[in-house]
């Protein structure tokens, strides 16, 4: 059994499936791990979802800010976006069965040394405080699902408090899970920052650059960031090679010493945020 870790797909089903078969991926054999961001911007969410859900136990996906919106959209209200993409998902026969499989895919996964997460983790939370987190919205998200999806947009609170609770801690790591890229050594984010890290000696910084994270002796992988693109270091790779751009789509083989394998992305948006 081979793992393979894949950056953001965001609709490119088309690119996901060369990517599979450049691998030579075997639903029978292999395990595919994705970093969130299956849906939107891309022009095959659908096929996508349905690809991705078919293989079972064999597909480790953790939801990203781009799945959770879908499900906003879908089961909320929360209006589309204009490069939003998601009619055909909505319109599908098959909306409900695929909206129900997404709502259970976690925020985060951890397993041999490995954590996965969409975009990053602060740097107080372990990787078993950064699951706890993970699981209590699970939670929510089955409980309570048009509650969490209605009231988990914005930027507030913006920094990490144990004692926070009820939707401020939810929504704190909805943000930090799905949408991080920069925060200080204390804790506060500013999620609306895109683009490259500005230069030391700025208190944000990429979240993995905090030396004393506490998920610090874990692997954690991690997509979100097209404008970094791909990111290998000790402890640490970032995936999100900027598909739906006109990048690539990236795998990594979580088991081997072996080069990545990419596929080139037809420019499907213009660059501009993530």
């Amino acid at each position: 059994m081979t793992r393979y870790a894949v950056g953001d797909v965001q609709g490119c089903d088309q690119e996901l499936r060369a990517l599979l078969a450049r691998l030579k991926f075997s639903a029978d054999r292999d395990r595919l791990w994705l970093v969130g961001d299956l849906v939107n911007r891309g022009p095959g969410s659908l096929a996508t979802l349905r690809l991705v859900r078919a293989l079972g136990d064999n597909a480790v996906v953790v939801l990203g800010n781009h799945d959770l919106h879908l499900l906003a959209v879908a089961l909320a209200g929360q209006r589309r976006r204009r490069s939003d993409t998601l009619g055909e998902v909505l319109a599908a026969p098959d909306r409900d069965a695929l909206l129900e499989w997404l709502l259970t895919r976690p925020l985060a996964h951890a397993e041999a040394g490995d954590l996965m997460v969409h975009a990053g983790v602060v740097p107080q939370w372990s990787v078993a405080l950064t699951l706890q987190l993970a699981a209590e919205v699970a939670r929510a998200l089955r409980d309570e699902p048009r509650t969490l999806l209605e009231h988990m947009y914005g930027n507030e609170p913006d920094r990490w408090d144990e004692q926070l609770r009820g939707m401020e801690r939810l929504r704190f790591t909805i943000n930090v899970l799905t949408r991080l890229r920069l925060c200080s050594a204390d804790g506060r984010v500013d999620i609306s920052l895109k683009g490259p890290p500005p230069p030391p000696p700025a208190p944000l910084r990429p979240w993995f650059e905090h030396p004393q994270r506490a998920t610090r002796n874990a692997r954690v992988i991690f997509g979100h960031w097209s404008a970094l693109g791909l990111v290998q270091r000790p402890g640490v790779v970032g995936l999100d090679t900027g598909c739906v751009w006109g990048g690539a789509l990236t795998a990594l083989n979580l088991d081997a010493e072996q080069p990545l394998v990419s596929v080139a992305c037809d420019a499907y948006q213009r660059v501009g945020g993530d």
